[in-house]
């Protein structure tokens, strides 16, 4: 259950910036994780941000590692899995506590070699160029090894970076400049990853985290792992799953982008039901949830259905090409009261292109009939376009306009369902890092040093914007945003 004991000639820092919990519920980290350890001659030990990578917080102190409390600075190679933009931030607060100089152009041979990777590396990796010396874009498990080879047998910066630069699928910011290289694939047979460590100090405390598929096979406008990423969706077969969680799990997480699209799902919880697990799965759509199906999630432990209604109305939905309609959502609410749930929680975005006051009137009425059914309760997050979609490069609503719409929803559903939204001002620094490149990292940097509350990105990312120019082409003009 806990860490894997080994030591070896080679071993590196295998940093989340965010904290321990969220880094033990991040599959994709674990499965790094356990690649590098299983590898003959290497091992990592882990190092997290001790608190959390956004908002007004204090300089963290020196980090170390989970294993050994080794610091950071003293370990040859820095990998650092990136989930999405805001992280950046913390890994910048990282190397800045470690007094390891955060951009790649500062550090030399007496330094730790930084590598990036990571969720983030899919959409867009470029705001991270300025402090990696090198980027696996895609699916890591097999080239961060191969990586870590080179790097092992090779002692010169400059060599490193040469050799690096050749390798399929390695981004390496000072040979390839701005152009990236295709998204990694691992061959299918090395489907599903799994969890080696559960802890009760995860988000998902003490859950054994095991894969059912990779990728999706829908076409969602606004969503990075649609059908053409990767070839869309790869299945793990309910055999090799049910083999692979151990005989002492009580809980069980199935991971995947569109895990309910698995043909043999209903099966795959049944069969972990009968073990007398409890299940969490991480992607329900409600045009997959039928009766059957809830009725085995009822059977799993869910309280809480959830699933994602992603547009405030069907107009909206139409754009994202999402199959989630009405009909769906209703069926969806009958099934969790039938099933003596006690409410439907409902994920959506707002501030979307063209989306106008009638469409979140429309989310108002039609949440209180729903409410009628079942409890409800929205989960909100503000519209951000990412690279890699058919809606790169859609603008941000703003977050005057995203807070009015928040507040016009919050009034129309007031005393019938529970109304919670991130933060419209982090969502407009994400959308610009999104959106952005090595100029938009900078910006963080500079945000990071000065405090790195949103006061100061908006300030980093003003001042980009002034260096820039008006009416000068980029990719997105920060300011004109918010």
């Amino acid at each position: 259950m806990g860490r894997i004991e080994k030591q070896a000639p080679f071993t590196v820092a295998l940093t989340y910036p965010s904290p321990y919990g969220a880094a033990m519920s991040s599959l994709g980290y674990q499965r790094i994780y356990r690649a590098i350890m299983e590898s003959p001659g290497l091992a990592c030990e882990r190092v997290v941000l001790d608190d959390e990578a956004e908002g007004d917080l204090p300089a963290q102190s020196r980090p170390v590692s989970y294993e050994s409390l080794r610091p950071l600075e003293e370990f040859p190679v820095v990998a650092a899995s990136v989930a999405y933009e805001i992280e950046i931030g913390g890994l910048v607060r990282m190397l800045d506590a470690a007094s390891i100089p955060a951009l790649r152009s500062e550090r030399d041979d007496r330094h730790p070699f930084v590598l990036g990777g990571g969720p983030l590396t899919f959409s867009n990796p470029l705001p991270l160029a300025p402090f990696c010396d090198a980027i696996v874009i895609g699916e890591a498990e097999e080239i961060t090894v191969e990586v870590l080879r080179v790097l092992e047998g090779t002692s010169s910066r400059v060599d490193r970076l040469a050799a690096l630069a050749k390798i399929p699928h390695v981004f390496v910011p000072e040979h390839h400049g701005a152009i990236l290289p295709a998204v990694a694939k691992v061959p299918d047979e090395m489907i599903p990853a799994w969890a080696a460590i559960r802890t009760p100090h995860a988000v998902l405390s003490d859950m054994f985290l095991v894969e059912t598929e990779r990728g999706c096979s829908r076409r969602c406008t606004y969503c990075v792992m649609r059908r053409s990423t990767n070839g869309g969706m790869r299945l793990a077969p309910m055999e090799r799953i049910l083999e692979l969680v151990p005989a002492d799990a009580r809980r069980v997480g199935l991971v995947g982008a569109a895990v309910s699209d698995h043909p043999r799902i209903v099966d795959i919880v049944n069969a972990l039901t009968a073990r007398g697990c409890e299940v969490g799965l991480s992607s329900l759509r409600p045009d997959r949830l039928k009766e059957e199906f809830v009725g085995a999630l009822a059977r799993a432990g869910y309280r809480t259905l959830t699933t994602a209604m992603d547009g405030p109305s069907e107009r909206m939905r139409e754009r994202l090409e999402r199959r989630a309609k009405e009909k769906n959502l209703l069926r969806c609410a009958e099934l969790a009261r039938q099933n003596g749930m006690d409410r439907l929680k409902l994920y959506l975005m707002i501030g979307l292109p063209g989306e106008t006051d009638d469409d979140i009137d429309e989310c108002a009425r039609f949440t209180s009939e729903l409410s009628k059914i079942v409890p409800v309760a929205l989960g909100i997050a503000p519209f951000c376009a990412k690279r890699n979609t058919p809606m790169d490069g859609e603008a941000f609503a703003g977050i005057a306009v995203v807070e009015k719409r928040l507040e016009r929803l919050r009034r129309g559903l007031r005393g019938r369902a529970d109304v919670r939204s991130t933060s419209a001002k982090w969502a407009w620094v994400e959308y610009v890092l999104a959106q952005g490149g090595a100029e938009e990292g900078l910006a963080v940097l500079e945000a990071v040093r000065d405090g790195g509350n949103f006061a100061a990105y908006k300030k980093a990312f003003g001042r980009l914007d002034a260096r820039v120019g008006h009416g000068k082409p980029r990719r997105s003009l920060a300011i004109a945003q918010i």
